[in-house]
């Protein structure tokens, strides 16, 4: 399993994933790819097929402005939100955009960018994922220049049409701890006398090293104190040479962390209403408001604080603002609001607090990437199980390890947590990350807590492993009939009717 965290924790905007950031990612790859071809200034007409989930549910989730804005040549993780809306308008003005930044074209929806919302996927003949898009580019006379499809396969990850049937895009990197399974992962860490943390510690560090390998991790932060922890477990399994290396993976996770809080503190402090038509009311200042002022008299007042740092957060995702995937858009809530609720309510010094949530994300991290590697992140391929109940296991197991958990006690509490999010189905109102989304972000997190809870309070063995529980949810999610994955066509999505 050679998934990097960088991988699975992604800047990027609202309101999806694999709606926005996905599609985003491969429509500016695409313009990239012309551009590397010197077809660029040859192209004239640009058309942009969608199908599955995201043409299903793709207006709802800004799958249409996630695709114009990559072929702007923007990206996700450095497109300016308070931007998004001024591009958009100047494109659908002037039924034009320029290409990659470079090229004018014209280009006009209702044409160029086409919802094929009774096709599943590109080529009816082959099964492939529910989100599937094709990009194809035309010369001045008409002659295709370019035909190139995509999956958006969850949590911003996409894939071409070669590289879902070639070699996974992982299996040739080579990491000091490789781990296939759960219990890879806990029989590699006892050999070496390792907590999750440090092993997958390692691991990035042997990726950043990597020349052949391109990760993109956020640097914006400037970390005082980076060194290697020397409490809470077996000590960093790196020697000093790499010293520098741990530093700059230790201060990207910090600088991811703070991206988190700042979407946090920015769902607090906004009031109003949600956009896409539902007039959902932002909760999260409202509810702040009430803890700040009879909190303290409340004694389930830290549950309460880690529902509204769970619902800022996405309410700040189903506005289009800055999010971090955790490990989808979706179920970006649940990550930051059990980080939060550490650094809140445990005790601990500043410097306690800090060398926890670096475990804290470490290892949640190794076990989102058994989530996909293993089974899927993907609401369109196996519900909701797969986007806010893998946030869960991975928030509940990177509790245990804040808290100076076992290993063992990591494992039991992702197991825990998964286990009791079994089936949960994707059904979005109106093609919306607005309900149940938002709320189940916060029931996610209260899950987290007392699966984390449950994890430590036990001594002996449990019956299901987590290798056992990550096999129910995919078969469960394959067996999930497709009306109840992110197409809007069942469940709530189909059974509230609006006045």
């Amino acid at each position: 399993m050679n998934t990097s965290l960088f991988e699975l924790f992604k800047i990027g905007i609202g309101p999806s994933s694999s709606h926005t950031v996905g599609p985003m990612r491969a429509s500016l790859r695409f313009t990239r790819e012309l551009a590397s071809a010197n077809l660029l200034e040859k192209t004239a007409k640009v058309n942009v097929d969608l199908y599955g989930s995201l043409a299903l549910t793709g207006i709802g989730h800004g799958t249409d402005r996630a695709i114009l804005l990559g072929l702007l040549g923007e990206a996700p993780d450095t497109v300016d939100p308070a931007t998004v809306e001024t591009k958009i308008a100047a494109i659908r003005s002037t039924n034009s955009l320029k290409l990659a930044g470079r090229k004018t074209i014209p280009f006009t929806e209702s044409e160029n960018l086409n919802f094929r919302r009774n096709q599943m996927y590109p080529d009816p003949a082959v099964t492939s994922h529910p989100n599937g898009m094709r990009f194809t580019a035309f010369g001045n006379t008409g002659t295709k220049l370019v035909d190139e499809v995509f999956y958006s396969v969850g949590g911003g990850f996409i894939v071409s049409e070669a590289e879902r049937t070639a070699e996974s895009l992982t299996s040739t990197r080579t990491v000091p701890y490789p781990f296939r399974s759960a219990a890879d992962l806990l029989a590699t860490a006892k050999q070496h006398n390792l907590t999750i943390a440090n092993l997958l510690l390692a691991n990035e560090v042997a990726l950043l090293n990597d020349p052949n390998i391109s990760i993109n991790r956020p640097q914006s932060l400037s970390v005082e104190s980076c060194h290697p922890s020397r409490s809470g477990g077996p000590a960093s399994p790196l020697s000093a040479t790499n010293a520098s290396s741990e530093e700059k993976i230790r201060a990207s996770i910090l600088a991811l962390w703070q991206a988190m809080q700042q979407c946090t503190e920015r769902g607090i402090a906004t009031e109003g209403i949600l956009p896409g038509g539902l007039n959902v009311r932002r909760r999260a200042h409202r509810l702040a408001e009430r803890l700040n002022t009879i909190g303290s008299k409340d004694p389930l007042a830290p549950i309460d604080w880690v529902t509204v740092y769970a619902m800022a957060v996405n309410e700040e995702n189903a506005a289009g603002g800055r999010v971090v995937t955790a490990p989808t858009n979706g179920a970006a809530g649940v990550i930051p609001a059990i980080a939060n609720y550490y650094t809140h309510f445990i005790e601990g010094t500043q410097q306690e607090k800090q060398e926890g949530i670096i475990r804290y994300f470490l290892t949640a991290a190794a076990i989102g990437i058994l989530y996909k590697e293993n089974a899927s992140i993907s609401g369109a391929e196996v519900g909701c199980q797969g986007e806010v109940g893998v946030a869960c296991s991975m928030a509940a197991g990177g509790l245990v390890a804040a808290l100076n958990g076992t290993n063992e006690q990591v494992e039991h509490a992702a197991e825990i947590a998964m286990e009791h999010n079994l089936g949960m189905t994707c059904d979005p109102i109106g093609g919306l990350v607005q309900i149940p989304c938002i709320e189940r972000n916060g029931m996610g997190a209260v899950k987290a807590i007392n699966a984390c809870r449950m994890a430590m309070h036990e001594t002996g063995d449990h019956k299901l492993s987590l290798d056992q529980v990550i096999a129910t949810m995919y078969q469960t999610g394959l067996d999930m009939q497709s009306r109840y994955k992110e197409t809007s066509l069942a469940g709530l999505a189909l059974n509230i009717i609006e006045c």
